[in-house]
C-alpha cells in the first residue's frame, strides 16, 4: 500500500484545521485523523474504529499512514494490521449516549454522573 501520509513542519503555526493539507490526514479523502504529531498518532489509533463512512481500501491507506507517521514520530504501534484497530464504527453513538443518560436519569444517578465528570475535568486541568 503506496502511502499518502507526509510531515507538515508548520504545525503549531496554524490558525485553523482547514489550513492543514490532505497529506498530514490519515484518512486524506476524508479529512479525518490529522497526524501531526505524535500524540495525533496515538489518537488517530485509539479512535480509528470511529471513524464512519469509510471503505476496506481507505482504512487499508490509514493504517498505512498511521504506520508512517508512527515511524517518523517514534511511536510504538503494537497493531500490525488495519483490522487489528477495528472495524466497526459505531454508528448509533448518540443514541447509545442518550439512551445511557435516560438510564442513568431512571435511577437517579444522574446528578452523581455528572458531577463525577466535572471532577474529573477539574483534576485534569490540575483545577482544585
Amino acid at each position: 500500500m503506496k502511502t499518502t501520509w507526509k510531515p507538515h513542519e508548520a504545525h503549531g503555526q496554524l490558525t485553523a484545521q482547514s489550513d492543514l493539507p490532505d497529506t498530514v490526514y490519515a484518512f486524506p479523502k476524508q479529512r479525518k485523523e490529522p497526524l501531526t504529531d505524535a500524540q495525533h498518532v496515538r489518537n488517530a489509533v485509539a479512535r480509528f474504529d470511529q471513524v464512519t463512512d469509510v471503505s476496506d481500501a481507505d482504512r487499508a491507506l490509514a493504517f498505512a499512514n498511521i504506520e508512517k507517521a508512527a515511524k517518523y514520530y517514534e511511536v510504538e504501534l503494537s497493531e500490525t494490521s488495519w483490522r487489528d484497530l477495528g472495524v466497526h464504527p459505531q454508528h448509533e453513538r448518540r443514541e447509545a449516549a442518550a439512551k445511557g443518560v435516560a438510564t442513568k436519569r431512571e435511577r437517579g444517578e444522574l446528578k452523581e454522573a455528572a458531577a463525577k465528570g466535572a471532577a474529573t475535568r477539574k483534576r485534569e486541568r490540575g483545577v482544585e
